[in-house]
């Protein structure tokens, strides 16, 4: 068996044991302890009985044991050392026949719990991926452990339920919680067990139009807090308000959402949440936007809205003060400056320097900004808003998670070396089929220094060989095969953008295209032998797995990889049939098609329907066509032919990038780029770092256009600046000779930002002189702005 992932999350002390049975153990606590005790003592209880089939008793401490005793350190003697400290635990089975779980505080006694949990064969993703209980696990008969625990890395940790409409809305209305029509309490019982088997601390609820508001539903909050999670909420939603609910803000009602004209009923609005939700801890998000995600209504000058953004910001402060009868630098707060409030924090805004500053990404998993030296010093300190599904201009993705483990390590670390250790909140779509994606950041989080360039991209497929790999079988090379091409291949264009149009965008563009594939090149077949090789290899695993666990593998990988394969082949196999006019190949596209919903029907029948209506179509958004057929004809033509902007400069010979010698400041990173091995120059916070690497160009001066000349088309990783005074920089020379400098410069929302997210690729196009009086060349890159990442260079 591979090293375990519970591995990762712990600082461990080691000391003597005495081993527990633990079906014979009482579990005990104390009625004064916090009520999060109680609760842990059932879940444990029931966790023991998933594995043995025997529920232990719960209760107070009677008799002589063994015992389970469960205790924060307020209501123990032990582990004086956690007093003070956030979300720790310790575990003893060194004292006397009982077992010892105490905890910091409740959050950190339940993380002890679930430590356990987890050590005896309870996944958390028992319910949510249906992952079977391990039940030949004999740790519940001789259980023996002591280790104290470290506080997590990151503060505050959780999950944004967002774009609900196509899945979570669906199963819950029309399945799990059929009784109320909506995303409730029952559905949000279930969410918050797995935010705190994860060792997460806070959720996000759904908030669109077409889901309940969170409050309207109380008993809603009574099951976070009967879990120790903290609600917080999503950039949109000033003091946990969800203005885009028409039951919370009815225009004809309440007038228009705008501070300038309409102060009052809006404070109000703010006021009554508050004071209705004070007892409870919750994390509160400052400022506004307009309606929903729309931008603030009122002056569209940014300076004017920093001063109103001020003037919110002490309005709700003394909301908050009122309510919760503290100061309020001691209550959590967040700014999120997404989209246009970054404008307008840019613009001079005075955030109060206890409030986080929660930084976003671009929506396509590229941070914006990170802090910068003066912001790191702020009391708040700042976080992080990360999206592995996005309904938005130029294109949505809510279907499959395809965000390479690699890029999230990347961009999460620029971030926490920035100083962003206070707050972490990942969107998630509806929560599946994102689990291998959700449990790794929810690790990066718990232990974030567990974590590194070495290892993260081979986390997923430890991860799954540990749940899915038999005592006869090693798993882990055929899981990591198919996940570095699952993610490679999405890398150069995830499924969902596979119609090569730019959505809320000139009608030329707006429609659907033929792709930057090509059969006569042969990357069109190439891509398509590459996803039937991993879904063969898929294939063969869930074959050789027992019946118990094939659910489950289909859940998290196999709907994924085979969807992503079908959505290839509608939309290659169209492009054949344009280009030849031949029936066959439009038989085949519409097969695929036909198969994609074969594996949706498939998924939403899955344990007697136990997730129909999960994926209750193929999620069309607001922003997307690759939902629906391309085309198809009798006769070739050219009218679906990709725009000429969006086509890719490449040349016939590559360096190869992987089989570079290289040293610090440079590395070489596995799992990133086009071919999958890229070129780091420098870290990206390093701003003094200088260097150079040499790469030898193994020219053939035959093979060239022009002997004297040499072209280059350098593809980079389209990354933002760190800083508002840095750039996208590094220099190219050949021979010695005069260096070119290459800069990503792009406007967000303009098209060159637009085709670099889509294709997670900016092109470099360069011709320069060689010496001719040398035998062997040599390529020169050069650090201007640290971090740049080369991922492809090809040369004629």
């Amino acid at each position: 068996m591979k090293k375990t992932v519970l591995t990762f999350l712990l600082a461990i002390c080691f000391h003597t044991a005495m081993a527990i049975d633990l079906t014979k153990a009482t579990i005990v606590y104390q009625k004064g302890d916090a009520p999060l005790v109680k609760q842990m003592a059932q879940v444990l209880a029931d966790d023991i009985e998933r594995v043995s089939g025997t529920r232990p008793l719960t209760g107070e401490r009677k008799g002589s044991g063994p015992f389970i005793v469960l205790s924060t350190v307020k209501c123990s003697n032990l582990h004086k050392d956690l007093r003070g400290t956030w979300e720790r635990y310790a575990i003893d089975t060194k004292k006397g026949n009982s077992l010892y779980v105490t905890g910091s505080d409740a959050r950190g006694l339940a993380y002890g719990v679930l430590h356990i949990s987890e050590a005896i064969g309870v996944s958390p993703w028992y319910w949510w991926a249906d992952i079977p209980v391990d039940k030949a696990n004999k740790r519940v008969f001789d259980y023996e452990e002591n280790i104290v625990s470290r506080s997590p890395s990151i503060k505050y940790r959780g999950f944004f339920i967002n774009d609900e409409d196509w899945g979570l809305k669906t199963w819950a209305a029309q399945n799990f919680e059929k009784e109320l029509g909506d995303i409730g309490p029952k559905t949000y019982d279930k969410v918050c067990e797995l935010i705190l088997r994860l060792k997460g601390n806070m959720l996000a609820p759904a908030m669109h139009t077409c889901t309940g508001a969170f409050y309207s539903h109380p008993e809603s909050q009574q099951m976070a807090d009967k879990w120790g999670i903290m609600i917080t909420t999503s950039h949109c939603e000033p003091l946990l308000f969800n203005n885009a609910a028409p039951s919370e803000w009815d225009k004809a009602r309440d007038g228009e959402w705008n501070y300038e004209t309409n102060s009052a009923t809006i404070l109000k609005k703010l006021d009554d949440r508050i004071r209705e939700t004070a007892q409870y801890d919750n994390i509160y998000t400052m400022g506004m936007r307009g309606l929903h995600d729309e931008a603030m209504k009122g002056s569209t000058d940014p300076k004017d809205r920093a001063r109103t953004l001020e003037e919110v910001f002490a309005r709700q402060r003394e909301i908050l003060e009122k309510y919760k009868n503290r100061k309020a630098g001691q209550i959590p707060q967040i700014f999120v400056p997404y989209k246009e409030t970054l404008d307008i924090y840019d613009a001079g805004l005075r955030v109060p320097d206890d409030v986080t500053i929660v930084w976003p990404d671009d929506n396509y998993g590229y941070m914006k900004r990170v802090s910068n030296a003066s912001e790191q010093q702020r009391s708040g300190r700042s976080g992080v808003y990360y999206h592995l599904s996005y309904l938005g201009t130029p294109h949505d993705y809510l279907w499959i998670s395809t965000t390479p483990p690699m890029l999230m390590y990347e961009e999460l670390l620029k971030a926490y070396n920035a100083g962003a250790d206070r707050y972490w909140l990942l969107n998630v779509g509806d929560i599946k089929p994102m689990e291998m994606e959700i449990q790794q950041f929810f690790d990066m989080a718990y232990d974030f220094a567990a974590f590194s360039y070495d290892n993260v991209n081979r986390y997923q497929a430890e991860w799954l060989t540990k749940v899915f790999e038999s005592q006869s079988s090693d798993l882990s090379a055929q899981f990591q095969f198919i996940l570095d091409n699952y993610y490679r291949l999405a890398w150069d264009r995830k499924p969902e953008f596979m119609g090569y149009e730019y959505e809320w965008d000139s009608p030329e563009y707006n429609r659907l295209h033929d792709t930057d594939f090509s059969f006569k090149r042969g990357t069109a077949q190439k891509r398509l032998v590459d996803y039937q090789d991993i879904c063969f290899a898929y294939n063969a695993i869930e074959s050789q797995a027992v019946p118990e666990l094939r659910p489950a593998l289909f859940e998290i990988l196999g709907y994924a990889v085979q969807s992503a394969c079908q959505v290839n082949r509608k939309f290659l196999y169209a492009q054949a049939n344009h280009e030849t006019g031949s029936d066959i190949f439009a038989e085949q596209s519409r097969e695929a098609n036909r198969e994609i919903e074969r594996l949706r029907e498939r998924y939403n029948s899955l344990l007697g329907g136990k997730w129909n209506q999960m994926i209750s179509e193929v999620p069309p958004g607001y922003t997307a066509k690759y939902q629906l057929m391309p085309k198809l004809g009798s006769q070739p033509t050219d009218v679906h032919r990709l725009p000429a902007a969006q086509l890719h400069p490449e040349f016939i010979h590559q360096i190869d990038l992987s089989a570079l010698a290289v040293k610090p400041p440079f590395r070489l990173l596995e799992g990133i780029g086009t071919d999958w091995v890229s070129l780091q120059m420098g870290q990206p916070l390093d701003l003094d770092t200088m260097g150079s690497i040499d790469i030898p160009l193994p020219i053939d001066s035959h093979s060239l256009t022009r002997n004297d000349k040499l072209s280059l088309c350098i593809s980079v990783v389209p990354m933002w600046p760190v800083a508002s005074d840095r750039s996208n920089r590094f220099m190219v020379s050949v021979d010695g000779g005069k260096a070119e400098t290459c800069e990503n410069v792009f406007q967000e929302w303009g098209p060159e930002w637009k085709l670099q997210v889509l294709e997670n690729r900016k092109e470099f196009v360069v011709t320069l002189p060689l010496d001719t009086t040398r035998s062997e060349h040599v390529l020169t890159l050069s650090i201007v702005d640290p971090g740049q990442i080369i991922q492809k260079i090809t040369y004629q």
